[in-house]
């Protein structure tokens, strides 16, 4: 089993640095609870992997499809306790594709390999959460 590590440096109040594949990134807080807004929440990026991991799958395997399209957009609408710890309770990923005659049950059968078979993140949160998908054609 491979292993994976990351380090976040605290700058100061409610904020932290990181740095992930050399590019440097800075979580913090709202004023409202000490923060000083120097970049964004934590908790999103869960949203962002998930988009991003599904994402590259669903690219990756539609070049293999042979399947032209001329945009992707995916959107993560998730839902969140209102009680502590406050965490995600649902996720439902929509991807849509942009194209005229575009093959419905290719994309369709893209975004169900990558939510089955592919996609890690995907994987772990459908462990603790219901996650959901949409595929949408926007001609």
């Amino acid at each position: 089993m491979s292993k994976a590590e990351i380090s976040l440096d605290w700058q100061g109040d409610m904020s932290f640095e990181t740095e992930l594949n050399g590019h440097k990134i800075q979580i913090d807080a709202g004023p409202e609870v000490g923060g000083s807004n120097k970049g964004p929440r934590p908790k999103p990026f869960m949203l962002v992997a998930l988009a991003g991991c599904a994402g590259m799958d669903v690219v990756s395997i539609l070049k293999k499809m042979r399947v032209d399209y001329e945009g992707l957009t995916i959107k993560v609408e998730a839902e969140h306790t209102e009680e502590h710890p406050k965490h995600y309770s649902s996720m439902n990923v929509i991807f849509e594709f942009k194209g005229s005659n575009l093959p419905v049950d290719k994309l369709k059968k893209a975004v169900n390999l990558s939510e089955e078979r592919y996609c890690g993140v995907s994987a772990v949160y459908r462990k603790a959460i219901p996650v959901t998908t949409e595929v949408r054609i926007i001609e």
